[in-house]
């Protein structure tokens, strides 16, 4: 240790110094331990490695995760809102479109006027003021929905682009307008029956929208775009082809100015009668396109929120019943075709019979003595069919039944479409009624739209085509050809053309039927048969039918109208159902513009009918 120096006294005379009262500090410097030194060396090494891992953690190997959580933060997804493409019918008016539609929104807290300081906010009541006119609302009803809100404030929705225009011409800071669409179906309750709607979740609820809901879909994909520190988006980031749309349009068969003509006279018919309900079916015979569905009750796809859901499903392709009258013409092609009856063969209708234990009469429980099978038709007689009918093996009668597809569901794309019930093979061949009872249209069940089909398949030649309603997805404009013939061969083309010039009879001999056109040559069979529910038939309930074919020398469209349940007296298809189905046919002539069988016989008529001339 360090050792003062010693004192040395002062020489006399001299003056001695004041001693200074601070005691200066010495610090000890000693040597420190070689371990603390390896101690210290050690964290300082280990702490660098860590960093060193670290990093090379990061780099290497969760290199991807905190690329893709960069992205995330980097880049912005713009989800598709949803848009769905355009229906329009065979000649291209619209039946269902989206329309862009806004949400207002305010954000009280940011309320600024062009021209204004950027540091002013606006009142309540001055946005109040300019927005009231625009959106033609009470100033205090805007008042009192912004009341003591400061932000994200609905004040109305299902704005249309017009008034829109508006707001954003008033550039007030604080308003923001949300784009969406809405669906919107320009012809009301016209294709209700089988466009069907979208809820206001935009979820396909009925019809057409629901069953081709993934072709109804436009093509959106997600846009994923990068932008920069400040939000701009930065074109880098959008991929080849998500900015590509289609403007594809879902083509249907129908015929708006026919439907339109079928609905309202189907309307005024079931109104007259008081009827449960009703539908008007229209199909060209060659290809199986439909050219009107109409039925009412109906409901408005705009305002579905206001009807019963009953009336959401189209019943002439859902609810089956028990055809009647008109499925006669077919039983007897069926038995042309088996060579079981001839075409110039006559029948014995004395009336009424018993078949095991069950009595049958016709309609007016009158005999009809010998007939032939054209006046079988014209006066509908049960009686001769049961013994016409008598003649086919009932194995075979049962296996032609289920050949043309009764029990089974037809192959259409109409949504909800079911299969009809036929009894089956044993009870149908060991009961006798069961025979007895399908040979004038009972015992059995069909749809509507099946009993079309198979009169179609009279009228083309014993093809069985597929009914439809759409032709598919088209671009742009255009519009899709009308296809041509096909459809399964069933019967001799021979046959059919006999049971067509039977039911011609049935017109041409009616005058008070109400069908015949001068000039034209149209075929037809009434129906009115007892309704049964469960298998029981109901008391006093009716379904009245008439099924048309034109022209018969080149058949092209065939017409059923059903009438469920009118009430009153002198009910029949041929008083309820046919005036109907009158009115169509008049609308087909006209709108396919159908050339007459016999000019000179429709030239005559039109010269009747029009009116003298005066000076």
């Amino acid at each position: 240790m360090a050792q003062a120096p010693p004192h040395r006294p002062h020489p006399p005379g001299s003056s001695r110094p004041v001693r200074s009262t601070r005691r200066e500090r010495v610090v000890t410097f000693q040597p420190l331990p070689t371990h603390r030194l390896l101690l210290v060396y050690g964290l300082l090494s280990a702490g660098l490695l860590g960093l060193a891992l670290r990093l090379g953690w990061l780099q290497v190997v969760d290199s991807r995760n905190l690329q893709s959580r960069a992205r995330a933060i980097q880049t912005q997804a713009v989800a598709p809102i949803g848009k769905r493409r355009t229906i329009v019918d065979r000649n291209g008016r619209l039946v269902a479109l989206d329309e862009e539609r806004f949400t207002l929104w305010a954000h009280p807290r940011y309320f600024n006027f062009p021209g204004d300081d950027p540091q002013k906010l606006r009142t309540n009541a001055e946005v109040a003021d300019r927005l009231a006119t625009v959106l033609a609302q009470p100033r205090e009803t805007l008042l009192q929905t912004m009341a003591g809100r400061r932000s994200g404030v609905k004040l109305r929705t299902d704005i249309d682009p017009e008034t829109a225009d508006r707001i954003r011409r008033l550039n007030i800071s604080g308003l923001d307008l949300e784009a969406y669409p809405q669906r919107v179906y320009p012809q009301g309750s016209l294709f209700a029956n089988v466009v069907g709607f979208l809820n206001l979740e935009r979820v396909p609820q009925a019809g057409l929208e629901q069953s081709r809901d993934s072709d109804l879909k436009r093509h959106e994909t997600t846009l994923s775009m990068r932008r920069g520190a400040d939000g701009t988006p930065l074109p880098e980031g959008i991929a080849a082809g998500s900015l590509y749309g289609d403007d594809l349009r879902l083509q249907l068969t129908l015929d708006a100015r026919l439907q339109q003509v079928a609905q309202q006279a189907l309307f005024k018919q079931v109104k007259k009668w008081n009827a449960k309900r009703g539908a008007a079916l229209v199909m060209d015979v060659r290809n199986g396109e439909m050219l009107a569905l109409a039925s009412v009750p109906t409901y408005d796809p705009n305002r579905f929120w206001n009807f019963k859901p009953g009336l959401f499903r189209e019943w002439s392709v859902q609810d089956l019943y028990e055809p009647g009258s008109t499925f006669k013409p077919i039983n007897l092609a069926l038995a042309l075709q088996e060579k079981a009856i001839q075409p110039d063969g006559k029948v014995n209708d004395p009336g009424s019979l018993t078949i095991g234990g069950w009595p049958i009469f016709n309609h007016d429980r009158q005999g009809n003595g010998l007939i032939d099978f054209p006046t079988v038709l014209q006066a509908s007689s049960n009686v001769a069919m049961v013994k016409a009918m008598s003649q086919v093996k009932r194995e075979r009668f049962w296996q032609w039944l289920s050949t043309i597809g009764i029990d089974e569901r037809p192959d259409t794309d109409l949504p909800g479409a079911v299969a009809g019930e036929l009894k089956d093979r044993k009870t149908f061949i060991s009961h006798p009624i069961e025979p007895a009872v399908a040979a004038f249209g009972q015992g059995f069940s069909l749809t509507p739209l099946k009993l079309l089909q198979l009169h179609a398949m009279l009228a083309n030649g014993g093809r069985l085509v597929s009914p439809h309603i759409t032709r598919g997805l088209r671009s742009g404009d255009a519009l899709a050809p009308t296809p041509a013939a096909g459809g399964l061969q069933v019967l001799d083309p021979k046959v059919t053309r006999i049971v067509m010039g039977w039911m011609e009879s049935v017109v041409a001999n009616s005058a008070s039927l109400g069908i015949r056109i001068p000039g034209y040559r149209i075929g037809g069979k009434t129906g009115t048969a007892q309704k049964a529910e469960r298998g029981v038939y109901i008391p006093g309930a009716l379904i009245t039918s008439f099924v048309g074919h034109l022209p018969i020398d080149d058949p092209r469209y065939v017409v059923l109208v059903v009438v469920d349940e009118p009430k009153g007296g002198n009910t029949y298809g041929s008083t309820v159902a046919a005036p109907v189905a009158r009115q169509i046919i008049d609308a087909l002539v006209v709108l396919e513009e159908l050339p007459p069988s016999d000019p000179k016989a429709a030239m005559t008529s039109q010269a009747k009918a029009a009116p003298p001339a005066t000076d």
